[in-house]
Order: structure tokens, then C-alpha cells, then sequence
């Protein structure tokens, strides 16, 4: 990344100070964090807050993956690209608006100054205030008790490995050379008039509506015959007909052969045989976990797929601990956030916290977005105890008004207890959050039936799957019963 305005040389100053000079190393640390994307930053902060000492290494820029080239900079491209589009369907509301153009140097500049603004909280001053010794620099482990910093030294009791996952680059002609990562995407100055992108998962998918409703023409290749393959066959389905209604072109069920330079573009040549040319290429072909550390001088087994670790997130060197992107299972910030805590717990104070535990969300942010939790809905379709309780935005008074649609799943066992759900829809993921409380606090379909929802919300589509399954509780003769009841008291 190249300070090239304002706000990357802000952005810069902040996490990599030109005066930062790292501190003379302590004895032995109780804890030794490599890397300072959020999983690294929660355990140093929350070692240090419990009384440790506690260093923190990291040879890029701190807030990770996150805040430099992810979760922060996508979701800024998504809000303008969702307003844009938003303002295109005003005039279904009775709204009569001109042509919508986006200023796309403005949007990026508001991107990189929200990234700045949100960099102090990540800034190795602030590490440093809370107690945290802060290494700027590459790690790597030098024995089974101490990894090496320049220079330095860092012995400790226990190390936790943090270093996140980078874009995937397959050994495809010209992949390397001429597609961009998103670790250069949000670097873009102009808007590409035709963007391809090479892989449908959530990245891609994201970027492609982005990108489309910014003035892009975005074209979206994937091997796979669908979007999204851990989302069920309905919400892919029902992504893929919102995005082309955006405009998007899509390739499934064909691969990338290569890419080539040409006088006017970049041109590339799908397994098909198909030519696509366009300006600029975005590889979204999943994520690889960065171990290049020397591991196996400490004597921590790992594969392509990332650090090998057992139920308490430690490695095969009982003092070196690992979570988030490093290691293989979901690679998501929440996952990262809440593992962290956990080898808190298990590192420092003799815990026994599993992972396999958490109640784990997930959203696309995406229009519409998809959110899930728990079982998929082919795993409740195939278990005969869950049933599937469903509710449509369409269908409630405030899907009416607002002019949206979409559905909530809710998969139960017969006593209401939540297995899973999915819900697609505008805001679906702040939908999951009540779903994601009940199943973690053991709360079922009965509570939330008992509970009073305000009206119009789109909350009520909770309420109408938790009454669908209220439904099912009274036995078969008890209809008959009741309205013989209720004829007598007339």
C-alpha cells in the first residue's frame, strides 16, 4: 500500500509510526502474539488487561486483513453501491430522480479516510499504552520457546500463532502477473469499465454487486455450478437472480485457462474456450493461511490447509496456541474474535474452552444478504426430528410498505429447540442475531413465540416462524374440541 493521498499517509503514520523503534525485549513473556489482525490484537489486549507480559509481532500493517484490505473497505464500497442502487428504485416510491453517475475517486477517498479515522484503535501506540510490548517486524520461531524479531529475541511460557490467510493465487498463466488480490483491489483509482471476477464465493459475489452498481460491467467465472456453495440451492439461486437483475454477466461450471495483456484490456480464456476481455481482474479463489514462520522448529505440524490444532486451539508444541485464518475451519472475524478469548482462557489459565461450541453466524453482505447459523438446510432436510419453519418478508406488513422480499427458515426439533436457520433478505444478518442468542443460551421457538415483537418490524418474520411452529403443538382432535368449546359458550 502506497500513501498516495491524505488518508493512506494518515492511515500509514498510524500503524507504522516513521519514529517507532521496537523496545528492548523482556526476559520471558506469558504470552508472545504473532500477528495483529483482530484475533492477535484481542489476545494481546486481553493478556495484558489480566496482568501479563505480553508481546505482540507483526511484519504488515496492524488491524489485519480487516481493516487494511477487507471487512472495513468492502463494507464502505457496498454502502455506496447499495445507495446507488436504492436511488435507482426511487421512482417506484413516487420519487423522481435523475440519472444516478458515482463519483467512484470520491467513494474510494471516503473509503481510505474511514479506514484511517478507524486505525487508532489498531495503532501500536495504543498496544503499547495497555502494557503490550509491540515488535514491528517478521517473526519467526527460532525453538520451541522463542521466536526471533530482527535482532531480537522473544522468549516465552506461551505463544499463540495469529498470522491470518492471504488471496489465493493458483499456477494459472498470467494470474499472478495481471489479476489483482483484494489486497489491491481498494488500491484502484478509477472505476474498471469491465471488471472480471474469478470466483463466485462471498468476495466475489460482494465485489460483483459493488462494482455493478458503481458503472462497472462485471462478468463473474466460477468451476462451480452455482453461487455460494455453502448457502442452500434457494438463496444461491435467489443471489444470482438479484445480481443479474443488477446487470451482472455470469460464466458457472467453467474455470480460468489464462489471462493475456492486450493493447486494450486483459483477456481471458475460460476452460470453455470462451474469451472474455476486460480491464481489470479480481482473483477471489479463496483464501491460503500464512505459515511461513519455520513452524517446524518449534515442532508445530501443519498443511495447506493451515496449523493443526486440537479442541483447545494448541498446536503439537503444547506452548504455541493458533486461531483465526491460520488455522483450517471458518474464516470469519467474529470466529477469529471469539477463538481469541478462548486461548485466553485455555493458554493462561488452564481452560478447556472448544471452538466446536460456538454458535457461529454468518452473513453475505450482499443484496440480498444471507444470513445462517447452525445446520444448513440440507442437513435439517435430511434429519427426520427437525422440521422447517417459515415466514416471507413479502408477506408481512413492513416487506409491504418497504417494497422488499426475501424468507426466513428457522429448522426446530419438535419441542422447539433451534437446530439452524437461514434467512435471506435485506438486513438479514442483524435478523440472526435473536436467532444466534437463542441458540446459544438455549432458547427455543417458544420463547420467541411468547415475546412481543414491535410491529411493523422486520423482526416479525421471527415471530410468524416461532407461531408456524406453536401450530404444530396442539394434537389433531384439540381443533374439534375447541370449537365445540367455544359453540357452547356462545
Amino acid at each position: 500500500m502506497l500513501p498516495d493521498d491524505v488518508h493512506d499517509a494518515r492511515l500509514l503514520a498510524t500503524l507504522v509510526p516513521p519514529d517507532w523503534q521496537n523496545p528492548t525485549p523482556a526476559a520471558n513473556y506469558n504470552l508472545v502474539v504473532i500477528g495483529g489482525g483482530p484475533a492477535g490484537l484481542i489476545a494481546a489486549f486481553g493478556a495484558a488487561g489480566l496482568g501479563g507480559r505480553v508481546a505482540l509481532v507483526e511484519k504488515h500493517l496492524l488491524g489485519g486483513d480487516c481493516l487494511n484490505t477487507g471487512c472495513v473497505p468492502s463494507k464502505a464500497l457496498l454502502a455506496v453501491a447499495h445507495a446507488a442502487q436504492k436511488a435507482r428504485e426511487l421512482q417506484a416510491l413516487g420519487i423522481r430522480t435523475g440519472p444516478i453517475e458515482v463519483d467512484f475517486a470520491h467513494v474510494m477517498a471516503r473509503m481510505r479516510r474511514l479506514r484511517a479515522e478507524i486505525s487508532p484503535h489498531d495503532a501500536p501506540s495504543r498496544l503499547r499504552d495497555a502494557g503490550v510490548d509491540v515488535f514491528l517486524g517478521e517473526a519467526r520461531f527460532s525453538s520451541e520457546s522463542a521466536v526471533q524479531v530482527g535482532a531480537h529475541s522473544l522468549n516465552f511460557s506461551k505463544a499463540l500463532v495469529a498470522t491470518g490467510a492471504s488471496a489465493s493465487m493458483p499456477a494459472i498463466p498470467g494470474l499472478r502477473e495481471l489479476a489483482m488480490s483484494n489486497e489491491q483491489l481498494f488500491d484502484l483509482q478509477t472505476l474498471p469499465a469491465r471488471l472480471l471476477i474469478l470466483g463466485g464465493g462471498v468476495i466475489g459475489c460482494e465485489m460483483a454487486q459493488a462494482f455493478q452498481r458503481m458503472g462497472s460491467q462485471v462478468t463473474v467465472i466460477d468451476l462451480a455450478s452455482r453461487l455460494l456453495n455453502a448457502s442452500s440451492e434457494p438463496a444461491s439461486q435467489a443471489l444470482k437472480e438479484r445480481l443479474e437483475k443488477d446487470g451482472v454477466h455470469f460464466c458457472l461450471g467453467t474455470g480460468i485457462a489464462g489471462l493475456e495483456r492486450l493493447e486494450h484490456g486483459i483477456a481471458g480464456t475460460l476452460t470453455s474456450g470462451e474469451v472474455i476481455v476486460a480491464d481489470q481482474v479480481l482473483a477471489a479463489l479463496g483464501r491460503r493461511p500464512n505459515t511461513e514462520l519455520d513452524l517446524d522448529r518449534a515442532g508445530i505440524s501443519f498443511t495447506k490447509e493451515g496449523v493443526q490444532v486440537d479442541a483447545q486451539l494448541r498446536t503439537t508444541n503444547p506452548k504455541v496456541y493458533a486461531c483465526g485464518d491460520v488455522i483450517d475451519g471458518p474464516r470469519f472475524t467474529h470466529a477469529a474474535d471469539h477463538q481469541a478469548r478462548m486461548v485466553l482462557q485455555n493458554a493462561l489459565f488452564f481452560g478447556s474452552k472448544d471452538p466446536a461450541d460456538l454458535v457461529l453466524p454468518t452473513v453475505v453482505y450482499t443484496q440480498p444478504e444471507i444470513a445462517a447459523v447452525g445446520l444448513s438446510r440440507a442437513q435439517a432436510e435430511q434429519d427426520p426430528a427437525l422440521q422447517i419453519f417459515s415466514a416471507k418478508l413479502e408477506e408481512s406488513d413492513r416487506g409491504r410498505a418497504e417494497g422488499e422480499s426475501g424468507w426466513a427458515h428457522i429448522f426446530a426439533a419438535q419441542d422447539g429447540t433451534i437446530a439452524g436457520a437461514e434467512i435471506v433478505a435485506d438486513h438479514a444478518g442483524e435478523l440472526m442475531g435473536p436467532i444466534t442468542l437463542a441458540m446459544t443460551h438455549g432458547l427455543g421457538l417458544s420463547q420467541i413465540a411468547s415475546t412481543v415483537h414491535p410491529y411493523p418490524t422486520r423482526s416479525e418474520l421471527l415471530f410468524k416462524c416461532a407461531s408456524a411452529w406453536r401450530k404444530t403443538q396442539l394434537p389433531g382432535w384439540a381443533g374439534g374440541v375447541l370449537e365445540r368449546f367455544m359453540g357452547w359458550r356462545r
